[in-house]
């Protein structure tokens, strides 16, 4: 399941859940900021690209079925 950091690993922006946010395909994590103005939607780490994270839909509890 991917991991749903917290932080912009760049300057450090708290992102929620459900904030905008870009990651690779390694899952480093960047704000919209970092990822477009800075690296330009390419990951300083492997040179992969910074595609938009997807949302978590939030969790409704569990219904037991009788």
């Amino acid at each position: 399941m991917l991991e749903m950091k917290t932080r912009c690993e760049r300057c450090g922006t708290a992102l929620a859940a459900g904030a905008q946010a870009y990651i690779c395909s390694f899952e480093c994590t960047f704000c919209p900021a970092c990822s477009t103005q800075v690296f330009r939607h390419v990951c300083p780490n492997c040179q992969g690209e910074l595609v938009l994270r997807p949302r978590r839909r939030p969790q409704e509890p569990n219904h037991a079925v009788a």
